[in-house]
């Protein structure tokens, strides 16, 4: 992957005679894989001379793909002056965080209103499509992506980007959980430990240093890192370049070599073998990694564009805090945010209202004598363990260093004293995290040669032929469930070539209950799917066709290639009995010679 830097500095544009090295224009990083993929992180005032060069090049920058980490103005005030975004018969895919208030697309349109800007978003010519992401991952052609929501006063997404066997990171902006971490002399521990897993073993990371450790100490809760704090969690992660960015406004070029010649200094005392540089507008870096490494960190999030509704947000926070102005405090940012909000007064209470609703969130107060947060989380999780209810509980504290030793009891700690905007952002993170239950398949590792297979059948796209429908029809009348399919899995999609009481012939392979099957080779079913955190948000279980049961048989060849599945849906839950699945078996094995048998 190649990448080059058209905006490095924080907050606010300062170009001038003392920002000529580094560069005084706000984040904008562009991003081109081997393969020719576009991707743009951040579009502030750098966006405007990218855009320019993007228009200037042979192909214009037809497509591309801008990921916007938040909506703070010195990340996208370059979007109103970004050349291809104006040029009929482009188009381009805009995606970043979702609000639970408005879409990405009214909060970009919000700076072009009329008040501030002449032109309008609905003047731009390209074809854009925009995307309102979560925490997950999502592929952007032959680059993978996680999302990760990072600790800033604004809804914030950092970005993980993988292709020809490399990986980059971008993280801007951030803040450590923990304001002790800033000194970088402290372990990485808690939520900075969370933190740290995101980033591990990426080649580069481009990381949020607007402030050093002597800053911070007076601005903490702006949201952003210490150089010390980069440095540390960067070199615990196993990082291998970082690239320090943001760099404050009232920094000159002179200040910035200081801060990475003492950087470079303490790295080679410590024998670490971290490399750290200033990232500079104009920098281009270039990564060749292993082309047959493999990406653990970005296959085991939920999708990153999970498909949520209003309904979503019907669940109510549940509230147990004592403290009056933290609860009060807590309510008003939880009203704000439009969520249904219920105050328990005691513990018993706040159990009743677990089993009496479904939340979306809980946060108690940690502040014994008067209220054992812990104890009250360890209550709930026996709940969960009884398989009514699975929510997030949130601990709020005065500290975070019971942390480590709860990690399977607090979901996560809110950290006191905290401002108003800072809780409602961490509230948001919290709900869309708990309301995005689908996990996308992981690729099988030998992915290209079961698709070389696949299509060498030369099966897909062929029309129906009553050999594979009369299988179908036997099971649906066999079981009692209104579905039953022969579905191939693709590269981007799973086609039917039967597909008995549905009347789509193909879904998106990310929405496959039988990518999984693809994936692990082996039989899988599903006795409700609003009970496994895999599938309940999945697209086909909150919209049409409403899957609640699934039960798949993987269609393996004589080679050990597994091309899809020969599956049966209900819209209820239901179990199958173990001479059920030998019936569903055997009518698997015969569409697989069916499969191997060419049509006359």
């Amino acid at each position: 992957m190649q990448i080059k830097f058209w905006g490095t500095r924080g907050s606010i544009a300062k170009p001038g005679p003392s920002t000529v090295r580094y560069g005084g224009n706000t984040s904008c990083v562009e991003i081109r894989s081997d393969a020719g993929t576009l991707v743009v992180l951040d579009c502030g005032t750098g966006g405007h001379a990218l855009g320019q060069e993007l228009s200037a090049r042979a192909d214009g920058a037809a497509e591309g793909h801008l990921l916007i980490s938040h909506t703070h103005w010195d990340h996208i005030q370059g979007i109103p002056f970004f050349a291809p975004l104006f040029v009929n018969g482009n188009k381009w895919d805009i995606s970043g965080p979702k609000d639970l208030s408005q879409s990405l697309r009214a909060a970009l349109a919000g700076q072009m209103e009329h008040t501030y800007f002449p032109v309008t978003l609905d003047q731009f010519a390209a074809t854009i499509r925009y995307h309102d992401l979560v925490e997950g991952s999502f592929s952007i052609g032959d680059i993978r992506v996680t999302t990760r929501y990072l600790n800033h006063p604004a809804l914030t997404l950092g970005y993980r980007l993988e292709a020809d066997g490399a990986s980059i990171v971008y993280c801007c902006d951030h803040e450590p959980h923990s304001a002790a971490m800033a000194s970088g002399e402290l372990p990485i521990i808690g939520l900075d430990r969370r933190y740290a897993d995101f980033i591990t073993g990426a080649d580069l990371v481009i990381h949020d240093a607007q402030y050093t450790a002597k800053e911070y100490a007076a601005k903490i809760g702006w949201g952003h890192s210490s150089v010390e704090y980069a440095v540390r969690v960067c070199r615990e992660a196993g990082v291998k370049r970082l690239a320090l960015t943001h760099h404050d406004p009232l920094r000159d070029d002179a200040a910035v070599d200081l801060i990475i010649d003492d950087v470079r200094l303490r790295l080679r005392d410590e024998g670490s073998s971290l490399d750290a540089m200033a990232a500079a507008e104009g920098l281009t870096l270039e990564l060749r990694g292993d082309s047959d490494r493999s990406y653990g960190q970005s296959k085991i999030y939920f999708s990153a564009k999970a498909a949520l509704d209003d309904s979503t947000f019907a669940h109510p926070v549940l509230l147990y805090v004592a403290d009056s102005a933290t609860r009060s405090m807590l309510a008003e940012a939880i009203a704000i945010e439009g969520l249904p909000t219920r105050i328990a007064a005691n513990g018993d209470e706040l159990q009743q209202m677990m089993l009496a609703e479904r939340p979306s969130l809980v946060i108690v107060e940690h502040a014994p004598p008067q209220i054992d947060g812990l104890e009250t989380a360890r209550a709930i999780r026996q709940i969960e363990a009884a398989g009514t209810v699975q929510v997030p509980v949130v601990l709020v504290a005065s500290n975070d260093h019971h942390l480590d030793a709860n990690r399977g009891v607090a979901t996560d700690w809110l950290v006191t004293p905290v401002s108003m905007s800072y809780a409602r952002t961490k509230i948001r993170a919290w709900v869309l995290r708990s309301a995005c239950r689908w996990i996308r398949a992981q690729l099988p590792s030998e992915e290209r040669k079961r698709l070389s297979i696949l299509h060498d059948l030369a099966i897909l796209d062929t029309p129906p032929e009553e050999r594979f429908d009369r299988l179908t029809r036997i099971a649906s009348a066999a079981f009692g469930v209104p579905i039953a399919l022969v579905s191939l899995v693709d590269s981007e999609r799973q086609w039917f070539k039967s597909c008995h009481g549905l009347q789509m012939h193909e879904t998106e392979r990310d929405l496959a209950f039988c990518s999984h099957v693809v994936k692990s080779c082996e039989e899988m079913v599903i006795p409700d799917t609003l009970l496994d955190d895999r599938f309940a948000d999945n697209p086909l279980v909150v919209n049409e066709p409403r899957i609640r049961f699934y039960a798949g048989a993987p269609l393996i060849l004589d080679n050990g290639t597994c091309i899809g599945t020969f599956c049966l849906i209900d819209t209820r839950p239901r179990e199958l009995h173990p001479d059920e699945m030998a019936i569903l078996r055997d009518l698997r094995d015969l569409a697989i010679e069916e499969i191997k048998r060419k049509p006359a």
